[in-house]
């Protein structure tokens, strides 16, 4: 364990305006917790910043002790990489202000808000943030790594809607990224991760998709999945971008809606939200309320805020959790095959195979405008295994690569977002190898030392 300075430490304490926690204080075991509950790290100092002058303390500190840092904005990654073992969690967690303009349909949102601060502040106006598909999701990870979500089919990527943002670099300088400053390090921070800095605040163009949405859940037999898949993935890329219609397979929780002898059986849910005419929206669905049997269904106008946090409980933290994943070119029947194969033999009731419907605005932006470089893929695979005993861990694990493995021939990239710890190699293959190639040289100019190296790295040398 790495032993610090106290005269250095009580230095730091003194200029610092959040809270300095090392092992043994009371705050400490609370505050390096994070939303995996396989990641149980002990770093040798957390700081615990309310300003973005505290945050360039840290980084100035981490730097001259030559600390690992991790940063922690909402602690979701799956990849754990929001707490290190003997280094410094920079912990942006209560940062967390957001601040709409309606009039130029805007927010400025702290680099530790959840995307449920965001859904609240912005709904006030009848505003959206377009990404994000659990609200206790931190928006700067989120955002960093691409951010798609609910809306995106119709109002792009949450980096398609970033204007500018702060980004705090290796050497302690604080500088604006947006088209106009440092276009480069801007074209980085959108698809690269947080490879380049530490973004205390972000500038968000909204949508105005008023406060409620037509909005449901379907809850097809699993028995009839190779049927209605095959009708699905046909069918949902025909629609308007204003409908997003996705797929998840999984053991069915105990919803109001379903009857009790339904609740734990495999089954499959289609999830959609459509922007625009109720009506409209009622006659985009049925055809996929016919195609097959459901157990049953849930639709109708739901508030924004309510959908957007409606799968928080299948996803709270402290649960163990591996994530495997690609986009996937077609789901074709060799790839449905496999699919089928491996939900069919889920290694506990918690896991879920989640095909969301891609395309739509993000597929029309040039491919060479941000750093997201996978945008024409229609569908993403992500294998979500999840339990609660370490005892399974390696049961766990090796289900959901088989199951990786197994549908490869199918894919192109990945969604960085998505990946666990699978080597630098994996990380490559988030990006085209032009977007790699230019990637490197941002690094260089602004993390020639790999300070920020804590994340889905891309490594300068």
């Amino acid at each position: 364990m790495t032993t610090l300075n106290t005269d250095h430490v009580q230095n730091l304490i003194d200029r610092f305006r959040g809270e300095i926690l090392l092992p043994g204080d009371t705050s400490y075991n609370e505050a390096r917790e994070i939303w995996n509950g396989m990641f149980d790290r002990k770093p040798a100092i957390i700081a615990r910043c309310i300003s973005t002058s505290d945050v360039i303390s840290a980084v100035n500190f981490a730097r001259s002790h030559k600390l690992l840092i991790a940063v922690k904005g909402g602690g979701h990654n799956s990849a754990g990489n929001a707490v290190c073992d003997d280094g410094m969690m920079i912990d942006l967690s209560l940062m967390r202000r957001v601040n709409v303009d309606p009039q130029a349909l805007t927010a400025r949102v702290d680099g530790g808000a959840l995307l449920g601060d965001a859904d609240h502040e912005t709904q006030l106006h009848g505003l959206a943030l377009s990404g994000g598909i659990v609200s206790h999701t931190g928006v700067g990870g989120l955002t960093l790594g691409g951010g798609f979500g609910w809306i995106s089919r119709s109002q792009g990527l949450s980096i398609d809607n970033l204007l500018s943002a702060e980004v705090v670099t290796a050497n302690g300088d604080l500088l604006t990224a947006s088209p106009s400053d440092n276009p480069d390090l801007f074209w980085g921070i959108r698809g690269g991760g947080g490879n380049f800095g530490i973004v205390t605040s972000f500038l968000f163009r909204c949508a105005p998709i008023g406060n409620d949405v037509y909005s449901g859940m379907i809850i097809k037999k699993f028995e009839n999945a190779r049927e209605y898949i095959q009708f699905h993935r046909e069918y949902v890329r025909t629609l308007p971008d204003e409908m997003t219609v996705w797929m998840v397979i999984r053991h069915a929780p105990p919803l109001p809606f379903l009857s009790e002898e339904v609740h734990g059986k495999m089954v499959v849910a289609i999830p959609f939200v459509w922007l625009g005419d109720p009506d409209k929206g009622a006659e985009l669905i049925k055809p996929i309320r016919e195609a097959t049997e459901s157990h049953g269904e849930a639709i109708g106008m739901n508030p924004w805020v309510d959908w957007q946090a409606g799968f928080d409980a299948l996803n709270d933290h402290g649960a163990r959790n591996y994530w495997k994943s690609h986009h996937i070119k077609e789901l074709s029947d060799e790839c449905l095959d496999q699919i089928l194969d491996f939900a069919g033999n889920m290694p506990s009731d918690a896991c879920e195979v989640f095909i969301p419907h891609m395309e739509g605005a993000p597929s029309k932006v040039p491919a060479d405008e941000t750093a997201f470089a996978h945008r024409k893929t229609p569908f993403v695979l992500n294998i979500h295994t999840r339990w609660e005993a370490k005892s399974d861990d390696e049961k766990c694990i090796a289900w959901a690569r088989k199951f990786h493995s197994s549908t490869e021939p199918y894919a192109e990239g990945v969604y960085v977002n998505f990946l666990s710890d699978e080597g630098s190699a994996r990380v490559k293959d988030a990006y085209t190898k032009e977007v790699w190639d230019r990637l490197v040289q941002i690094k260089r100019t602004y993390d020639p030392g790999n300070l920020f190296r804590m994340n889905q790295n891309i490594n300068p040398d």
